[in-house]
């Protein structure tokens, strides 16, 4: 029977295996301290890219899993004050955002930074062995992408307006990891909604799913 211990053990090493615990090394070398002390960030939804498990292009759109998704998350994110609404303007990620923006009715105003990491070459390929460390010919290196990504999200979050960031699953990565938070297999789930909280009187965060764990049951947490 597995445990959580057990459970939790086979995710850090899943982690490792995809080099994320060097993304956590360099985005902790310059840690974040928002002004913000509560915002939701959004993964966007499915894309076939997501399905096929390769290296996505920028402008390949969500699938139709991907915006029932999307429309989904919206709806719970409608229970939450939001007045901004900044997103990556990948296509994937625009499309996520404006789901949301019908149902909660704020602007949506696109953050470039937000985009995922440009892998080069490797667009259209498996990403089924994806290792974060690895610098893709004609791609983004690694410590630029941080540096990039964490600029767009100190920018983002220097404000005390409800916010809601739409992005990928690499500028999650970054985010958590610049906050000292702990990333869990169920935060990475494609259009899943994260509530992120400062506890009071302490630079430490709380992540929270904000819909219930059978309506995300199946979605994909893979490290892409």
């Amino acid at each position: 029977m597995m445990t959580a211990d057990n459970a939790r053990q086979i995710w850090q090493s899943r982690l490792i295996k995809h080099g994320l615990d060097e993304v956590r090394r360099l985005a902790a070398e310059r840690p974040l301290q928002p002004r913000a002390r509560r915002f939701i960030f959004l993964r966007h939804g499915e894309t076939e890219g997501n399905a096929r498990r390769v290296y996505q292009p920028p402008d390949i759109p969500l699938n139709p899993r991907g915006h029932a998704q999307a429309r989904r998350a919206a709806e719970y994110l409608r229970e939450h004050p939001i007045e901004r609404i900044l997103a990556s303007d990948m296509r994937r990620a625009w499309q996520t955002a404006q789901a949301a923006a019908e149902f909660v009715g704020a602007p949506v105003i696109p953050e470039p930074r937000l985009r995922e990491r440009w892998f080069g070459d490797l667009i259209g390929t498996s990403s089924m062995d994806l290792d974060w460390r690895y610098e893709p010919p004609n791609g983004e290196l690694l410590r630029e992408f941080i540096v990039r990504t964490q600029a767009g999200f100190h920018d983002a979050l220097d404000t005390e307006a409800s916010t809601l960031l739409v992005a990928h699953g690499g500028s999650l990565y970054v985010l958590v990891f610049s906050l000292g938070a702990d990333l869990l297999e169920q935060h990475i789930a494609n259009a899943t909604p994260l509530l992120f909280e400062r506890e009071p009187g302490t630079d430490r965060w709380h992540i929270s799913n904000i819909v219930p764990k059978h309506v995300t049951a199946g979605y994909r947490t893979t490290a892409d």
